[in-house]
């Protein structure tokens, strides 16, 4: 089991939920979880708050967030898309946002030889997973 995978699965746990991910050959992103806050305004949601690190050829598995997440790049180049929508390269102090039905088709680091690093922020239904696979 990939580090990516340990986390995503760690992330899912302490959440409640349970994500399965597959055996990813490009090497591991690294989450860490930053904040998690209850919106007591917006009764069963919440905002989630951490950071990516993405090694030199990390890849992402397609997937969806069923939450509004909005990704700001500290470090690097990341290219990112979105199911409809061209794909946008990325650096730091630039800005990404998927919608809760969005289909995340791509995301990368841009680069083969040095680490990226972004901060995503969510606001989503509690007890829903991070991130969900799609085939």
């Amino acid at each position: 089991m990939t580090r990516f995978q340990k986390t995503c699965i760690s992330l899912g746990l302490a959440f409640g939920t349970f994500v399965a991910m597959p055996a990813l050959a490009a090497p591991e992103a690294a989450v860490t979880m930053l904040m998690t806050k209850d919106l007591a305004d917006m009764p069963g949601k919440e905002a989630v708050t951490f950071v990516v690190d993405f090694p030199p050829g990390s890849v992402d598995p397609v997937h969806r967030h069923d939450a509004h997440a909005f990704v700001y790049v500290l470090e690097g180049s990341i290219v990112m898309g979105v199911k409809g929508s061209k794909e946008v390269t990325l650096t730091p102090g630039q800005t990404f946002y998927e919608g809760p039905a969005d289909i995340h088709t791509v995301g990368r680091n841009a680069s083969a030889t040095k680490p990226a690093k972004f901060l995503v922020t969510m606001v989503k239904d509690k007890g829903v997973p991070l991130l969900t696979l799609v085939k």
